[in-house]
Order: structure tokens, then C-alpha cells, then sequence
């Protein structure tokens, strides 16, 4: 390595796994600062990750696990056999494990699932239930909640016998249950130390509790957090047995998670995930996707040039403004799909709001496409010296502001209505419709004022 160049940490990572030295690998990945570890690791041979998954032990390594995007760290846990497999996942917290089992093969979690205690086992197979972006996919398990006719000495006992296993809980509050695990009550830890052992701590829960069904959505439990400061908020089911905590948290991780994973389709990612470690052939299946039907659009689009192709050969000026005018209008179009997607995800708008939400962007596209038509047609009669050439660009670039922002306004609503993704579809749709609406309005405004352009 030259003087000046940077230490590459997978090397010597490299080193170290084919030593086998746990204790090393360990050593070594605890001195790597922030992202460092998952660089390193990213940038093992597959052989290697696994290799050093086995090395090391298995808490260890599922405190790497859970550093590596999900993708990664999905294809890691694909390549072990399921008993190594189900001794890293069995120290994951039980959201991790329902997160990472969920995007397994069926067979491979099976396989996983099996060799895990019968206990997490069964936690994780009713996690998995869920999807990943409802109260029931993003709680956990690791809670403690006790009988409400226990007493004080009862829940001290308990959590000193069971200390070890409970050091990993995340414990602000215990839970209180009646029959059937019905929530009753919370339990602050202050109180329990500060009250007399003989004391049931039913006289000293916190009744009627603030919950969540577990079948709340994201959107929803921003909305709780926002309004309750709660580090946690207890889950239950339909009968109201209590059945996780969700950790606020993991509700702020999964937004950012979903904000990732929308920015990603709106470019053309479809799944919304895709790291360079994946294969080859997954990574052009998913970006072909788009873009082979992106083509077709624009073949689509670009017909209405070669309908119009003596009218542009005549007024050759209009070839210029015939990009401006459709990038423009995709702006304003991405513009008012960007706020329409806001709204969904704030829950301010629904599906079927289309002639709201359509007319609240047309009285913004009446004056953003007045405006960007006068200073359009003056930038062509500027240059030209003809003002029809200015009506021409000007017009057509005011009717198809209005038309993008309609469009950008409405198609995300129509898909969401039909359970179509829209932060995927809005972009191709709303990109080949503004462009043949602004390719025709241009080309047949001037093929109308063709004489009046020549002269």
C-alpha cells in the first residue's frame, strides 16, 4: 500500500476471517468508526460474509446484522445454514427477526424458524403475520407485563430471577393484564420500587392505558406519537389482549425507511431497494423494468413529432421551445405530484378527493401557466422578431401547465385508489402525457398559424 493511500478495513477483515479468530475479528470491528463495519462488510467475497457471520458469536453477529440494509443483511442470513441462521436471528430483537424472516424465501425462514426456540419461534411466525408497515410488523415482544392480582414483591421477584434475560428489554413501564391478557393498566417502574411489597399492583397501575390496535398504520402511529410524548405505546388485538409495545422509535426509522423507499421508485427502482451487492441480473431485471416501458412512452410521445414534421420543417425556431416547453411542464407536474403524495402520506387527502384536489391545482396551474407563457413567448419574440411564434409557444406552454398539474395532481390518487404504487407509476405516466400534450399543442397551434409563422 502507497504511503498516501487510504487503509481499505475489508482487508484486513479479510485477513482476520481466514485466521478464524473470533476474538480478533471482534476486536477489529469494534475500532471501526460509524459506517465503517458495513462498508467493510459489503465489500467481502460472499463466501466471506459468511464465513464471518459463523466466526462470530452469535449475539456479536446479530449486532451486525442488524447494521446492514435490510437487502444485505437478507442475503447474508440466505447463505448459512439454517441452524447457524436461527442462532443469529434468535438474538435479534422479535421485530428484526418478523422484518428479516418476512423477506426470506418461505423455505429458508421455515427452515430458520424451525431450528429457533419454540418460544421465538412462535412470536416471530405471528410478527410475520403483519406487513412491515402496521403496528402489528413494526412492535416487539420483549415487554413485561404481569397479572393484575400480583402483588408488589411478586413483579420485584420476578424481574431479579429473570434478570439476564431482561436486560434487554427496553423497560419503561410493565404492563398489567386481567383474563385472556386483556390490558388493564401500565405500571411505572417508580411507583413499583416506592410502594410498600404487600401493595397488588393494581392499586398502583396507571387504568385505561393509551393503545394502539394492531392494525394501525404508519400514518397513524405518527399521529399517536405526535400527540403523546410515549417512548413506547402498547399494542393489542381485537379482543384488547395485549400483544407488543411499538417503540416510537422504530415508528421514526420505518417513515424514513418508507421517505427512502418512495424517493426510489419516483426514479425508476422498482421494489424501491437496490444496493450494488445484489446480482447482476436482479439489479437490470428491476431497473429494466421501468425503463423498457419508459421507452415505449416515449415512442408514444415522439409520434406526435413525426405527425407534425412539415409543420416543423417550415417553422424550424419551434424545435427549441419544444424541450423547454416539456420540461417545464414536467416540473410543474412533478411539482403537484410531490404535494399530492405529501398529503396521502399525512392522510390529509383520500383517494376519491379527485375533483378537490383538481381544482385546488388548477387555480395554481391558471397562474404559473399564464406567467411562464408570457416569459416564454417574450424570450420568441425576442429572438425572432415574430410575435405568432410567441402566441404559439406561449399558448401551448400555459395550456400544458395547466394539463401537468392536473395530471400531477390526480394520477397519484387514481393509483393508490386501485392499489397501485404511485411514487412508481406517477412519474412515466405524468412525464409521456405532458410531453405529447405539449408536442401537439405546439405543433398544431403553429400548424394553424402556419402562414402567419413563414411570412
Amino acid at each position: 500500500m502507497a504511503p498516501d493511500e487510504e487503509p481499505r478495513p475489508w482487508e484486513e477483515l479479510e485477513k482476520l476471517i481466514e485466521e478464524s479468530d473470533a476474538g480478533r475479528v471482534e476486536a477489529f470491528l469494534d475500532t471501526l468508526p460509524g459506517g465503517e463495519a458495513v462498508l467493510a462488510v459489503s465489500r467481502l467475497s460472499e463466501d466471506d460474509q459468511a464465513a464471518l457471520l459463523t466466526t462470530l458469536d452469535p449475539e456479536e453477529a446479530a449486532e451486525l446484522v442488524e447494521q446492514m440494509p435490510d437487502a444485505q443483511a437478507v442475503e447474508m442470513i440466505e447463505r448459512l445454514e439454517p441452524e447457524a441462521a436461527a442462532a443469529i436471528v434468535d438474538e435479534l430483537p422479535s421485530d428484526e427477526q418478523a422484518d428479516l424472516l418476512g423477506d426470506l424465501d418461505r423455505q429458508d425462514a421455515e427452515a430458520i424458524l424451525n431450528e429457533m426456540s419454540p418460544d421465538d419461534a412462535r412470536d416471530a411466525r405471528e410478527l410475520v403475520q403483519y406487513a412491515d408497515d402496521v403496528a402489528g410488523g413494526l412492535m416487539v415482544k420483549e415487554f413485561l407485563s404481569y397479572a393484575h392480582n400480583s402483588t408488589v414483591a411478586d413483579v420485584l421477584a420476578d424481574m431479579q430471577a429473570n434478570a439476564e434475560t431482561y436486560q434487554d428489554f427496553d423497560v419503561q413501564y410493565a404492563y398489567v393484564t386481567a383474563e385472556e391478557n386483556r390490558l388493564v393498566g401500565v405500571l411505572r417502574l417508580r411507583d413499583l420500587l416506592l410502594a410498600r411489597r404487600s401493595r397488588a399492583i393494581s392499586a398502583i397501575m396507571i387504568g385505561d392505558p393509551q393503545t394502539v390496535p394492531d392494525t394501525s398504520s404508519l400514518d397513524e402511529l405518527r399521529a399517536t406519537f405526535d400527540r403523546y410524548q410515549f417512548y413506547g405505546v402498547p399494542v393489542v388485538n381485537d379482543a384488547g389482549a395485549l400483544v407488543g409495545v411499538v417503540q416510537h422509535a422504530d415508528v421514526e426509522e420505518a417513515l424514513a425507511d418508507r421517505s427512502d423507499s418512495d424517493f426510489l421508485k419516483s426514479r425508476g427502482i422498482v421494489g424501491g431497494e437496490e444496493l450494488r451487492t445484489m446480482p447482476l441480473l436482479v439489479r437490470s431485471r428491476r431497473r429494466l423494468a421501468w425503463l423498457s416501458v419508459n421507452v415505449v412512452l416515449n415512442i408514444i410521445a415522439a409520434s406526435v413529432i413525426a405527425m407534425y414534421q412539415e409543420t416543423l420543417t417550415a417553422v424550424i425556431a419551434l424545435a427549441v421551445f419544444l424541450p423547454i416547453i416539456s420540461d417545464m411542464s414536467g416540473c410543474s407536474g412533478n411539482q403537484a405530484v410531490a404535494v399530492t403524495m405529501r398529503e396521502l402520506t399525512l392522510g390529509l387527502v383520500r383517494p376519491t378527493e379527485l375533483a378537490r384536489v383538481w381544482l385546488k391545482e388548477v387555480s395554481v396551474g391558471v397562474i404559473n401557466g399564464v406567467v411562464l407563457g408570457l416569459l416564454i413567448a417574450v424570450a420568441a419574440i425576442l429572438w425572432k422578431g415574430n410575435a405568432f411564434l410567441g402566441l404559439v409557444v406561449g399558448g401551448a406552454m400555459a395550456a400544458n401547465t395547466l394539463v401537468a398539474v392536473s395530471i400531477g395532481g390526480t394520477v397519484p390518487l387514481v393509483l393508490r385508489r386501485f392499489n397501485m404504487d404511485p411514487a412508481l407509476a406517477s412519474g412515466p405516466i405524468l412525464t409521456t402525457i405532458t410531453d405529447m400534450c405539449g408536442f401537439f399543442l405546439v405543433l398544431s397551434f403553429a400548424a394553424a398559424l402556419l402562414p402567419l409563422l413563414t411570412a
